[in-house]
C-alpha cells in the first residue's frame, strides 16, 4: 500500500480527471492507513469555512485533488462510511462564520482540522467529514474516536475544480528544501545566491498552493475570436477581453477577483464579528499619525508611483445597499452618527452556498489603463486621431473635457498632484513611442501606432516597477537581485543585450520572452493582493516646493492642496520639472503603525461624504474575507504569532495590540503587517512580501503581451529596443532634461535625489 506524504496544502484548479477515473482517499490515524476508493465525477469545494470542531478532529491527508472543510457540520447528510481516525489536540482557533450547526465552546475551545491534498486524478464528489457524536455541545470522544466521510456526487464548477498540474517529485523536493531552510534559517540570512534559490522555491510551492479561481465572468463566456477579426488579438483591448487565449474574459472589466487563499476561508466575517474591535478605534487608536516617520531610503514619486499602478490594477464598485453603520463613541468629533460606509458591490458564487465574489471596475492586466481608460467612450475622446499620438493640454494632462467623461469614483476622487504628474509623464512617453514608429514604420496607421505604443508604454512601465520601483522599497541585496531576475533572468541584462534570449526558462532570462505561465488558474488579481497594498502611511503631511535652480524653498503645501480639486492649480504656478524635483528630494512616510495621515481619516473629496480612509481600508479586509492576520500567514505557510510580543518588537506597540484586540487571533491583516519586524532594507513586512513574490510574477507570467507575445512581431523591433532601452531615469530625462544634476549619482530614480545648487550644476556641466 502506497503512503500518503502529509504537508501539501489543499488544491484548486481546474481538474482533467476522468468522470470514472477511482480516487483513494487515505486517513492516516497514528501509523493506521486506511484506503477508501471511490468513483464519481469530479470534487467540489463544501459552502463551510472556518477552522475549528470541538467534538473530532482529524489529520486527514487527501491522496487526490480533494477540497475539504475545516470546519464541518455536524450530522447533516445520510449514509456516510466510517473509518477510523485520530483527534490531535490544536491550540484554538477563533471560529469564523460556517453556517454550520457546531455551537457552543467550539469557538474558543477546540481541536483543529490539519487537511492536505495530493494531487493525483480525484473523480468529482463533494466530500465532508462530521462526528457520529452529534452536536459540539456534547460530550467530546476519546483521543482516537471515529470519524465519519462521506461522498456525495455533484455537479462540478469552474469556480471550485482542482487543480490539474503536478509538481514533478523532485521538483517537489527541492521546493521543500527551499522552505525548510526558509524556516530554520530565514531567507535575508542567506548569501545571496542561496537566497535566490530559496526564493525560486517559495514561488513555485505559493503557484502551486495559493492561488484560486473563484469563478467565470458574471456576464458569461465570448466567442474565441473578436468581432473585429483576429487582427485585433495583437493589441490590448479597452476593455481587457482577449488577452488569454483559453478565457476571452479574464482578466477584463467585471472579472472576478481571484482569492490566494481557499475559498472556505474568504467568507465575509460574520455580522456579530466584522465590527470588532470597532474599526474607527482601531484607526484612532493604532494608525493615527502622532508624527511624521520618514522613510529615508525613498522619495515622494515612490508613493505617487505605487497609487499610479494600484488605479491600473484593482478597482471596487460600491453596492446600491445599505452601508456599513460604524458605531461611535460619544467623545468621537465625526460629525455624523453613526459613521456610514458602503458596502462592496458583489455577486454570487457560481458555487451554490459558496462565499461572494467582487467584480472589478477595470482591468486586472498590467495595460496602462489609468493612463488609456477602460471605457471606449475616454479611450476615444483621449486619442487626436493622428499618428496614435493623445490628447494633452498646456499643462500636460488631459483636456478638460476628456477629463470630464470620467465618472467621479473613488478612484479619481483620490487624485492629487503626484499621480497627475505620472499620467502626464507617460501621456508625454506614449506621444514620444508614436514619434518613433511613425519614423521608423511610415507605413503605419493611426490606429496600429496607438495600439504598438501602448503596448511599449505599458511594457515599459512594467519594466520601471519591477527593476526601479521594487528594489527601492524591498532594498535587501538578494530582492534586487531577483527583481533584475524577474525581468532579465539569473544570468542578466549584459548577457541577454549581448547574445539575445539564450533560453525558454523564465529563471535563466526573465519573464518577458517566456513561455506563458498562469498555473492552471485563469488569470486575475486577488483580494489578498489588494489587502497588502493597503500602503496610505507612504503619503506625507505636506509638500515643500523647491527651486530647480538653487534648491530654496519656493511653497509649501499642505497635502490637501495638493488634492484632486488643486491640480490644475498647482500646476499651473509650478513647472513640471520643479514638481517633480520637488517629489524627487521629499521622503515619503514609513509603512508603520502610528503613521497613517490625519487629513485621510478626516478626507473630503468632490461628490464624496466625509471619510476616514484607515476605518474604510480595516473594514475593506474584513467585509471582503481575506482573512486576519494569523490565518493569513497560516494560509502562507507561516507561523503565527503566538503573542502579541511575538508579533511585534516594540513593547509599547505590543501592548496597544493587547489593549485594543485582547487576542492575538484577532489581530486585522493590515494592523499585523505594520506591526511585524521588516527584514533589512524593507520598506514592508516579510508576510506581505511572500504574496508579492507570487503575483508580482503572476503579473507578467500571466500575460501573453508579456510573454508568448512579447516579441518583435508584435511590439516590432522600434518597440522592443525601446522597452529594452529605457528606465524610468532616461524617460525622466527624456521630457525634463532640466533634472539631469539632480539625478546625477542616484543609484536608483526612487531613492533620495540630490540637492541642485549652482555648485552642482558647475560640476555636472564640467564632466
Amino acid at each position: 500500500m502506497r503512503r500518503s506524504v502529509a504537508g501539501f496544502p489543499e488544491h484548486r484548479n481546474r481538474a482533467s480527471a476522468s468522470a470514472t477515473s477511482p480516487a483513494r482517499l487515505t486517513l492516516i490515524s497514528i501509523g493506521v492507513i486506511t484506503p477508501v476508493p471511490f468513483r464519481g465525477a469530479r470534487p467540489e469545494y463544501l459552502p463551510a469555512v472556518g477552522n475549528t470542531i470541538e467534538d473530532s478532529v482529524g489529520e486527514l491527508v487527501a491522496d487526490s485533488r480533494a477540497y475539504f472543510a475545516t470546519r464541518l457540520p455536524a450530522g447533516r447528510h445520510p449514509g456516510a462510511l466510517a473509518v477510523g481516525g485520530a483527534l490531535r489536540s490544536r491550540p484554538p482557533v477563533p471560529s469564523r462564520n460556517s453556517g454550520s450547526d457546531i455551537s457552543g465552546p467550539s469557538a474558543t475551545a477546540g481541536f483543529e482540522v490539519a487537511d492536505y491534498a495530493r494531487r493525483a486524478p480525484l473523480p468529482a464528489q463533494r466530500l465532508c467529514i462530521r462526528s457520529d457524536l452529534g452536536r459540539a455541545t456534547r460530550s467530546r470522544p476519546p483521543l482516537g474516536g471515529p470519524l465519519i466521510v462521506r461522498a456525495q456526487p455533484t455537479t462540478p464548477s469552474p469556480a471550485t475544480t482542482p487543480p490539474a498540474r503536478r509538481i514533478p517529485r523532485a521538483i517537489d523536493l527541492l521546493i521543500r528544501v527551499a522552505e525548510t531552510i526558509d524556516r530554520a534559517v530565514g531567507w535575508p540570512r542567506l548569501p545571496k545566491p542561496l537566497g535566490l534559490a530559496v526564493l525560486v522555491g517559495l514561488r513555485a510551492r505559493l503557484r502551486s498552493a495559493n492561488l484560486f479561481d473563484t469563478g467565470p465572468h458574471p456576464a458569461g463566456p465570448l466567442p474565441a475570436d473578436p468581432a473585429g477579426g483576429r487582427e485585433q488579438l495583437r493589441a490590448r483591448t479597452i476593455d481587457g477581453t482577449y488577452n488569454s487565449p483559453d478565457d476571452p474574459r479574464a482578466g477584463s472589466v467585471g472579472c472576478r477577483f481571484g482569492r490566494n487563499v481557499p475559498l472556505r476561508h474568504t467568507y465575509p466575517e460574520d455580522p456579530a464579528r466584522i465590527l470588532e474591535p470597532n474599526p474607527r478605534l482601531v484607526s484612532q487608536q493604532l494608525l493615527t499619525r502622532d508624527r511624521f516617520q520618514p522613510a529615508t531610503t525613498l522619495n515622494l514619486l515612490a508613493a505617487a508611483w505605487i497609487q499610479f499602478e494600484v488605479h491600473d490594477w484593482v478597482s471596487h464598485d460600491d453596492a446600491d445597499t445599505e452601508p456599513w453603520a460604524v458605531p461611535l463613541s460619544d467623545h468621537d468629533s465625526w460629525p455624523a452618527r453613526p459613521m456610514t460606509i458602503p458596502r462592496t458591490a458583489a455577486v454570487a458564487s457560481p458555487t451554490p452556498g459558496g462565499p461572494p465574489t467582487y467584480p472589478t471596475a477595470d482591468t486586472h492586466w498590467w495595460d496602462a489603463s489609468q493612463i488609456y481608460g477602460s471605457t471606449a467612450k475616454f479611450a476615444d475622446a483621449l486619442r487626436t486621431g493622428k499618428q496614435g499620438r493623445l490628447e494633452v493640454d498646456e499643462l500636460g494632462l488631459p483636456p478638460i473635457s476628456v477629463e470630464g467623461l470620467l465618472e467621479l469614483s473613488s478612484a479619481a476622487a483620490n487624485a492629487w498632484v503626484g499621480l497627475a504628474l505620472l499620467h502626464a509623464l507617460f501621456m508625454a512617453e506614449h506621444n514620444a513611442i508614436c514619434d518613433q514608429l511613425a519614423q521608423r514604420y511610415p507605413h503605419m496607421t493611426d490606429e496600429n501606432l496607438y495600439n504598438t505604443a501602448r503596448l511599449v508604454n505599458s511594457a515599459l512601465i512594467a519594466k520601471i516597477h519591477t527593476i526601479d520601483w521594487t528594489p527601492a522599497i524591498i532594498a535587501h541585496p538578494t530582492t534586487v537581485a531577483a527583481m533584475r531576475a524577474n525581468w532579465f533572468g539569473v544570468l542578466g541584462e549584459r548577457v541577454q543585450r549581448r547574445f539575445g534570449r539564450l533560453s525558454g526558462s523564465e529563471v535563466l532570462c526573465g519573464i518577458p520572452g517566456s513561455a506563458l505561465e498562469d498555473s492552471g488558474i485563469p488569470f486575475s488579481l486577488t483580494e489578498e493582493f489588494v489587502a497588502v497594498y493597503r500602503m496610505h502611511p507612504l503619503i506625507p503631511d505636506n509638500l515643500v516646493v523647491r527651486s530647480l535652480a538653487d534648491d530654496s524653498v519656493r511653497a509649501e503645501h499642505p497635502f490637501p492642496d495638493l488634492g484632486v480639486a488643486h491640480i490644475r492649480e498647482r500646476l499651473a504656478e509650478t513647472s513640471m520639472d520643479e514638481l517633480f524635483y520637488s517629489f524627487g528630494r521629499a521622503y515619503p512616510g514609513t509603512l508603520t503603525l502610528h503613521n497613517y495621515p490625519r487629513h485621510l481619516q478626516n478626507l473630503t473629496r468632490p461628490g464624496h461624504p466625509l471619510l476616514d480612509l484607515a476605518t474604510v481600508d480595516i473594514l475593506r479586509v474584513r467585509e471582503r474575507g481575506v482573512p486576519r492576520y494569523n490565518e493569513f500567514r497560516r494560509q502562507l505557510r507561516l507561523r503565527p504569532a503566538a503573542t502579541f510580543e511575538e508579533l511585534t518588537d516594540n513593547p509599547l506597540w505590543a501592548r496597544e495590540l493587547e489593549q485594543v484586540y485582547g487576542d492575538v487571533e484577532n489581530v486585522d491583516l493590515m494592523i499585523g503587517l505594520y506591526a511585524e519586524p521588516k527584514p533589512p532594507g524593507f520598506g514592508f513586512s516579510d508576510t506581505a512580501f511572500r504574496l508579492f513574490v507570487l503575483m508580482a510574477s503572476r503579473r507578467l507570467s500571466g500575460d501573453r503581451f508579456f510573454t508568448t507575445d512579447f516579441r518583435p512581431e508584435v511590439y516590432t523591433e522600434a518597440g522592443m529596443a525601446w522597452v529594452r532601452d529605457n528606465t524610468m531615469r532616461s524617460v525622466l530625462l527624456r521630457h525634463f532634461p532640466s533634472l539631469a544634476p539632480a539625478l546625477d549619482g542616484v543609484a536608483n530614480p526612487f531613492a533620495p535625489w540630490r540637492s541642485v545648487d549652482p555648485q552642482t550644476r558647475q560640476r555636472k556641466r564640467s564632466r
